[in-house]
């Protein structure tokens, strides 16, 4: 009994870590999904056409994108902890703040830049540059259990922020908001560190390398675009082919952020609360896409093959989203893009680390999620304006919805066997031959 007491590990912190950072994406992500909801009570009340409101929100992606390769450069550089510290403070106190909304410019102001800029800091693309020093067999595992943030959020969030925009009004929706966001800065200050080198540890938990003799030069090898500056990156294929795929993915899930629920009660004609539920559904079984696509991933070779299937996947359901016109046509899209939306970062994000190391891996990780911004700046302003023109969102869906097949190509074009770190180590006879 004793000999079994001694021999069994703690849990290794890294998980510690990685379900602090869960709990970080549920509540800052969360929030800024739930923007939505508050389109249409905010245009009523203050007679704001469809595009003036989606400059809003189009600003504050395009804001988040630019901001977040300086953030992974401070990420890189100075640690994740006070980045995402401070990323939270100030998000908390200016979500709260917009509900002292009074004017357009106010709005523009708050959420396009001040909250925007916030969130770069508990971003996604910085946590998953942290799960990427705190786990390397694990990696697109833990990778994809901290993008389920993402989906939780959409899941308990938005249909929460639409049941407290009924009960109470909008303007208490967004200062109950920012209070759950300010809930996680203790959990972030107790349990984020910044690598496992700090605490003695290694990634995944693992013996170091003289304690585990069974093949130390295996562990050793590199993949061939390793880079020691995020500058290096870009003279490669493969970094071009994920941050145009990631564009494309930003461009056909913000624009269902901010326009899906309104779409749902003004082109389809149901209800707000069926409309945030189908959302949250949607988002729901985001979390099974997401681990999935990670398990799959560490499992299953061809990280790759994964990543162009799910944009594949969510072209299929935007075709279904369009040419389905009623509830069910709703709930059968939400069926099909759940498992692919938030899938995309895990994979995105293990494939960056596996072919360019992680040496700059917060600032590369902050650059393709730039694109992945910009791809959304462009698709919530466009749909804004072409429901003006039109009065209708099936032209915009169908521009975004198309882009998906080359999204899906590219994706799958990338050599990912000859550039992975994860299949040079994987072939014993070359590291022998060294």
């Amino acid at each position: 009994m004793q000999s079994t007491e001694k021999t069994k590990k703690p849990l290794y912190f890294g998980w510690y870590v990685c379900a602090a950072t869960l709990f970080i994406g549920f509540v800052s992500v969360g929030a800024r999904n739930s923007f939505g909801v508050f389109v249409i009570p905010m245009s009523e009340e203050f007679g704001w056409s469809r595009l003036t409101v989606s400059i809003a929100a189009a600003l504050g992606v395009l804001v988040n994108g630019i901001i977040q390769p300086f953030m992974g450069q401070l990420f890189d550089r100075t640690g994740g902890r006070k980045v995402i510290l401070t990323g939270l403070l100030v998000l908390g106190i200016s979500t709260i703040l917009l509900s002292l909304t009074f004017h357009i410019l106010f709005l523009v102001f708050m959420f396009g830049f001040i909250a925007s800029m916030a969130q770069g800091g508990p971003a996604l693309s910085n946590t998953a540059a942290l799960m990427s020093r705190w786990f390397k067999r694990r990696r697109a595992t833990a990778i994809s259990i901290n993008s389920a943030a993402l989906s939780l959020g959409g899941l308990i969030m938005v249909p929460f922020s639409m049941y407290l925009l009924q009960a109470t009004s909008w303007r208490v929706a967004w200062i109950g908001l920012g209070i759950i966001v300010l809930t996680s800065l203790p959990l972030a200050y107790f349990f984020i560190r910044e690598r496992p080198s700090d605490m003695g540890l290694n990634p995944d938990g693992d013996p170091s390398p003289s304690e585990d003799r069974a093949n130390p030069r295996r562990r050793e090898l590199k993949g061939p675009l390793e880079v020691e500056t995020w500058r290096e990156s870009f003279k490669s294929a493969p970094i071009w082919q994920m941050a145009s795929s990631y564009f494309v993915c930003g461009t056909t899930t913000f624009v269902l952020s901010v326009h899906f629920i309104p779409f749902a009660i003004e082109d389809r004609g149901i209800s707000g609360t069926t409309a945030a539920t189908i959302f949250g559904y949607m988002m729901g079984l985001n979390i099974i896409g997401a681990l999935g696509a990670g398990l799959l991933a560490d499992k299953i070779g061809g990280t790759k093959n994964w990543l162009a299937l799910v944009y594949f996947m969510r072209g299929i359901a935007y075709i279904v989203l369009l040419t389905v016109d009623s509830v069910a046509g709703l709930w059968i899209f939400a069926s099909i893009a759940g498992f692919s939306w938030v899938a995309t970062l895990p994979l995105t994000s293990s494939l960056t680390a596996d072919v360019y190391g992680l040496k700059a891996m917060g600032t590369i990780s902050g650059i393709t999620f730039m694109f992945h911004q910009f791809g959304g700046f462009g698709s919530v302003l466009l749909a804004g304006l072409l429901f003006d023109i039109t009065g209708s969102y099936v032209l915009p869906f169908a521009i975004f919805g198309a882009l998906l097949f080359p999204a899906a190509i590219s994706a799958f074009s990338i050599k990912e066997r000859k550039y992975s770190a994860r299949y040079q180590i994987a072939v014993p006879t070359a590291a022998a031959g060294d």
